[in-house]
């Protein structure tokens, strides 16, 4: 992986989606050897899909970035991602809210898809309740070939955000950040886009 060409994407991704957003670089198929890359192009939070591939990451590169978990949380890896991440973007259980002690966004399933994590939009009231570290809320839209296919699901994680008095909104990956910006996320994730 180049430094310089992952520089340059995201720069262009971070001025696209304006300054009110963070770029969250996923890392899910980034090796540990690979992450020093990200490093010297200047990338500054990353977002890990597995617990074990953070702790491992993390050894070798702590303060080199801002750490965010992004995939689907087990509540036997909720104390881990608490110690070594500082937001996590998908709560999606009350187990795993009972051992998270770190804000969080609470991932909501707006597609009704059973293969999809996250909770049923009816759940948001009861979650605010249950922890109090909650920011915001974070959906996976369906996969679509389209951007403009997310843009119903961005929409309506936003109006839900501010029905309940959240501010936070991670939604938009690879394929739809630029949408998801139009509509108010205030975290996009994105990979391929920068390592392609």
């Amino acid at each position: 992986m180049s430094p310089d060409a992952i520089r340059e994407r995201y720069e262009r991704v971070k001025e696209e989606v304006g300054a009110g957003v963070t770029v969250v670089a996923a890392t899910k198929y980034v090796s540990a050897d690979d992450m020093g890359a990200l490093a010297e192009a200047g990338v500054e939070v990353v977002g890990e899909n597995r617990a074990q591939d953070l702790q491992a990451k993390h050894e070798s590169y702590r303060s080199a970035f801002r750490w965010h978990f992004i995939g689907h949380l087990q509540s036997r890896k909720a104390p881990l991602v608490s110690e070594l991440c500082e937001l996590c973007h998908s709560l999606g259980s009350e187990s795993a809210a009972r051992k998270l002690t770190i804000p969080a966004l609470l991932e909501v399933n707006l597609s009704g898809e059973e293969t999809k994590s996250g909770v049923d939009p009816g759940e948001i009231g009861r979650y605010l309740e249950l922890y109090p570290g909650l920011r915001g809320l974070m959906t996976m839209p369906p996969l679509a070939g389209d951007a403009e296919a997310s843009r119903p699901y961005f929409r309506r994680l936003r109006e839900l955000a501010a029905e309940h008095g959240l501010g936070e909104l991670s939604m938009g990956t690879s394929q739809d950040y630029r949408v998801a910006a139009e509509e108010g996320a205030t975290y996009v994730r994105v990979g391929s886009i920068l390592y392609a």
